[in-house]
């Protein structure tokens, strides 16, 4: 019987072609795009769970507050390790991450410059779970030990067991190699190449929070009761000299970090889980929609398949063995589909790696787990694809499908028509939301920042000894007619990691000693005229005026933060001195806001000041002119090799740092971008189909309208109007929803297009035009057909 069921749906599939490609096309593709769906997902989900004791490790962060100033930040206190293990019995171990920066690292004649690199304690290879390839987990045990991953260690010796024992120079500090981890997984929230011993003299505070605290909890210990105690804990050791900030301390599971954790100072740049949702409701709606297009076409042949089910019903074909007849024509269908996918798959992988960023494989689960995977989501599909054309093609009665009459079909019809309209109605949704992405895109890549990025290029000192000769690098650079002008910063805007300062503000010469934060930059006279921002108020810093050394410049932020029609004339306080006098510092200038930050982050008060120290000044801006940019790149280098002969000479454009700060939602727009044209590729399948059966079924009818003076736009309308009408109905539909979609994904930007009728418009007007040229590709076709060719072959 199984034999023949397969038999009969192989020859059905053959007979009937045209719909069985557009049905295993459809489902093909959607298959591979909810195969490319999940390895993603699975991938996000599996962030930091190759630890071993994963489930019972917690990150430490840090919240405080007080009047409307707040902070949000995943550091802590460098103690608060040593306090937990103290303090409370369902910590089993805990573990301190200072993130340093790195540096250059020598061996012998080898110099490698590595700025992702770790101080830590000797627990960290106990907490987590990494693989040694030499040396074990005690490696940091000893002072002045460092330990490195695969690659780093490959680039300054033949092999991991050769690096062992061996000395390395860094900061002019002698450390020795006491091993070698594989290098970090990807699917990780923090990165590094190498992680060194702390310092002995190494500063720590409970009121400096720079520390990356995670705690190991006992076997069965309860999180909650642990939570639980956290306020008293705070309270005991953070509010010191706090200032009246009220301190909360939390802790994230390590798992959840990746997808759910967005505070300040973050070890890497953490995905929204939001995004997972959504790109996992898109694949469930691709699905939907092939299926969707099964069932219209399928039910719509109906009729055409009257009498084969009238002759099996009289020559003893129960309901249960025409059910079975038409599952297994849906299983063979959708295992045809499920094949081609596996192709696509493969085909598309690398181009979707590229987009997404990931390293995903098609058998990353491996072989015998995936095929397992994909004939249960077949046997899915069948039941949800399947089951309802197997039981409307039964449920004819026998006598009036000999007859070839198929009854009442309004309910069918109006079901169908339904499922039209809620397949285009997401269709539409995913065209407007790929739309608005784009031109929120745009907006960000082209809206002015407040100083002009074009043609800026930044590069670190790496060496204390240059920081020092800033003037005399700066003047050497300039000797170039090329380069227009030369600056210095404590730190590199566009990177999302400038520091913040507390300050107090003065009223009737008194300073208050309520404290605000302000962002802090470290600039030099050359600054502001360098990057083009425009001077609102005041005067800029000059190199002939000492007194210049204890004032201060802020933003229009930081002004109308304060209240003040003017700052000149104003004073701020940046601390107190031994005696705990305030220190003062005058406000000489305003400037006009400017983004330090992407465009997601409201533009903050901010200080800038100069530098304290002459090696404060490690990251240099120069504006060069945009002819032989390739020649004048080569200048900078062979300038920056007179100074500085041990460090590699590495820059980045100022436009390429803002722009990466969007990489993720242009990865984000790629991809729903990709599956759009996907989903309106498989609408339109669907519609082509319906369209084709259609104009099958009404071949005789068109004749004879041609025959009585019907035209060609009369013949077209009369086959397209009514889907024409339902695709109409979705757009009405699909706006509302939108526009809510939209707008919830906008609230992530502090700076953001508005939602105008005219992008909702011009993506129905799409929708509309991709419709009806699907439509009118066949209904053409048909009403310039011969109609006494149509008539004869009736």
């Amino acid at each position: 019987m199984l034999k023949n069921y397969f038999i009969t749906a192989w020859r059905n599939l053959r007979r009937y072609s045209i719909f069985s490609f557009i049905n295993i096309s459809g489902l093909a593709l959607s298959f591979a795009a909810v195969w490319l769906i999940a390895l993603f997902v699975a991938h996000e989900l599996s962030y930091d769970r190759y630890h071993e004791k994963a489930s019972r490790i917690y990150r430490m962060v840090s919240h405080g507050k007080w009047g409307t100033e707040k902070f949000d930040i995943t550091g802590t206190s460098g103690l608060a390790a040593a306090a937990l293990k103290n303090d409370f019995p369902e910590v089993e171990d805990a573990v301190r991450i200072h993130a340093e920066g790195g540096g250059i690292l020598t061996y012998e004649d080898k110099t490698i410059k590595e700025g992702n690199m770790f101080f830590s304690d000797p627990s960290f290879f106990t907490v987590f779970t990494w693989r040694f390839l030499a040396g074990n987990t005690h490696a940091l045990e000893k002072p002045n030990s460092i330990v490195l991953t695969r690659s780093l260690a490959g680039k300054l010796f033949p092999d991991p067991a050769s690096a062992l024992n061996k000395t390395v120079k860094m900061d002019n500090t002698l450390y020795t190699v006491t091993g070698v981890i594989d290098d970090v997984p990807v699917n990780t929230h923090f990165n590094f190449k190498a992680v060194r011993s702390f310092p002995a003299d190494f500063r720590m505070d409970w009121g400096v929070l720079e520390h990356y605290t995670y705690v190991l909890l006992k076997k069965n210990a309860d999180i909650n009761r642990l939570r639980a105690k956290m306020p008293a804990f705070a309270t005991k050791y953070l509010t010191i000299n706090a200032q009246n900030i009220h301190f909360t301390l939390e802790l994230q599971p390590l798992t959840s970090i990746h997808l759910q954790s967005h505070l300040a100072y973050e070890l890497s740049d953490n995905h929204d889980i939001k995004y997972t949702y959504v790109i996992s409701i898109v694949g469930l709606l691709i699905l939907l929609i092939a299926l969707i297009n099964y069932i219209n076409i399928t039910t719509a042949r109906a009729s055409v398949r009257l009498r084969e089910v009238a002759v099996r019903k009289i020559i003893g074909s129960n309901g249960k063995n025409l059910i079975g007849l038409f599952l297994t024509e849906s299983f063979l269908t959708i295992l045809c589909a499920a094949t081609i996918s596996l192709v696509l798959v493969i085909l598309t992988m690398p181009l979707f790696n590229y987009v997404t960023g990931k390293q995903l494989s098609i058998w990353q689960f491996g072989v015998a787990r995936t095929i397992l995977c994909i004939l249960t989501f077949c046997f899915i599909t069948v039941f949800i694809g399947g089951w309802y054309p197997a039981f409307f093609l039964t449920k004819f009665k026998t006598i009036p499908a000999l007859k070839n009459q198929l009854g009442d079909v309004k309910g069918q019809t109006i079901f169908r028509k339904s499922l039209v309209l809620f397949q285009f109605a997401i269709t539409v949704i995913m065209i407007t939301t790929s739309l608005i992405i784009y031109l929120q895109l745009n907006f960000m890549v082209t809206t002015d920042l407040g100083f002009n990025k074009k043609q800026v290029l930044t590069f670190h000192l790496d060496s204390r000894a240059v920081r020092t000769q800033v003037e005399a690098l700066r003047t050497a650079l300039l000797q170039n007619p090329m380069v227009q002008a030369v600056a210095t910063v404590s730190n590199p805007i566009g990177n999302n990691n400038i520091g913040m300062t507390d300050y107090s503000t003065e009223k009737n010469g008194v300073f208050d000693n309520h404290t605000n934060l302000a962002y802090y930059l470290t600039i030099d006279p050359d600054f502001i005229p360098a990057m083009q921002i425009k001077l609102l108020e005041g005067r800029n810093y000059s190199k002939t005026i000492a007194s210049d050394s204890v004032c201060v410049m802020v933003n229009e932020a930081f002004v109308k933060k304060q209240g003040w029609a003017s700052a000149m004339g104003k004073r701020i306080s940046r601390g107190t001195d031994s005696t705990g006098k305030f220190i003062a510092a005058n406000i000489i200038g305003v400037v006009k806001d400017f983004h330090i930050y992407s465009l997601q982050h409201q533009i903050g008060p901010m200080v800038m000041e100069l530098p304290r120290q002459l090696y404060d000044r490690d990251n240099v801006y120069v504006r060069i002119d945009d002819h032989n940019t390739a020649q004048t790149i080569k200048y900078l280098e062979n300038t920056f090799r007179k100074f500085d002969t041990a460090s590699p000479f590495e820059y980045h454009f100022l436009e390429q740092n803002f722009a990466e700060q969007y990489e993720a939602e242009q990865k984000q727009g790629k991809v729903l971008l990709g599956f759009t044209i996907l989903t309106i590729v498989i609408s339109c399948l669907g519609l082509f189909g319906l369209i084709t059966f259609t104009v099958g079924k009404r071949v005789k009818e068109i004749g004879i309208r041609k025959v009585l003076g019907a035209s060609v736009q009369n013949t077209v309308l009369l086959l397209t109007k009514s889907l024409l009408q339902v695709v109409l109905i979705s757009l009405l539909l699909a706006v509302p929803v939108s526009w809510l979609i939209s707008n919830k994904w906008l609230e992530d930007f502090a700076y953001r297009i508005h939602l105008q009728w005219w992008m909702f418009a011009l993506a129905g007007i799409i929708s509309l035009i991709i419709a009806f040229a699907t439509l009118s590709v066949q209904a053409i076709k048909a009403a310039l057909a011969n109609p006494a060719v149509a008539l004869r072959s009736e």
